[in-house]
């Protein structure tokens, strides 16, 4: 009953997140996608690849409209994938998490996913709207971007073991530890491969609204989740393997 009712919160949480998550996206980033694809069209006509054609636009617009339609669902299926992650996560580290509440402590995990999972890798390989990258180089960039996803989050599990081994006024040597290493890994990995040839004004600001559309996933799926747990577990004993 326990172990079922952690995965009801997990899978709750998950799915709210990434439905507040492809809202805010295709209200603020579709925008954007719009512009982008606009000028992606343009060049296809220009370069003789696509003829601006009536039949063209009609199809256009169907696909345009099936993507802007699917964009909702597939945040709720990616939130309750990463949603679940983050389950697992806060019933390993609950106790150690610094917060009065399990909200607090809920989104202070948020955060600190949010940033090695993220924001860091983010910083190192910005999103672009589809009219920047070359299709030749998309898995490249595609496992670049895993890899240091994957290289600051087991950096960050390893630091953090190693702060639990480090008496009170040392723990601080583990965060400055964590970056120092993903400086270093920063420096080290490869640039992206594309020129970008796209108005700067447009990626930038479609940069920052990826960005706040993540963001409001990784807020969304603290508070919910912090709420549930609160609500729901903490009225029964908690399971010894979530300790």
């Amino acid at each position: 009953m326990k172990t079922f009712l952690f995965i009801i919160i997990v899978l709750i949480s998950g799915a709210f997140a990434g439905f507040v998550h492809g809202t805010v996206n295709f209200a603020i980033v579709e925008p954007y996608l719009d512009q982008a694809i606009g000028i992606e069209n343009q060049n296809l006509f220009a370069t003789g690849e696509e003829e601006d054609t009536p039949e063209f636009w009609v199809e256009y617009e169907g696909y345009r409209t099936w993507q802007k339609g699917g964009q909702i669902l597939a945040g709720v299926i990616l939130g309750v994938s990463v949603g679940s992650l983050f389950g697992i996560v806060f019933a390993l580290s609950r106790n150690s998490l610094p917060g009065s509440n399990d909200v607090k402590k809920s989104l202070v995990l948020a955060g600190i996913m949010w940033l090695t999972l993220y924001f860091i890798p983010f910083l190192k390989y910005p999103a672009n709207p589809p009219t920047v990258g070359d299709t030749e180089t998309v898995v490249l960039r595609a496992i670049l971007y895993l890899t240091f996803i994957a290289i600051s989050g087991f950096g960050a599990v390893g630091f953090y073991q190693l702060s639990k081994k480090l008496q009170n006024n040392k723990k601080l040597l583990a965060l400055l530890g964590y970056g120092v290493f993903i400086s270093a890994v920063f420096l080290a990995m490869p640039e992206n491969p594309d020129e970008i040839t796209a108005p700067m004004n447009l990626v930038n600001e479609f940069r920052i609204m990826s960005v706040l559309g993540v963001t409001s996933f990784w807020i969304s799926v603290g508070i919910i989740l912090g709420l549930l747990w609160n609500r729901l577990l903490t009225k029964q004993e908690t399971p010894q393997s979530y300790s």
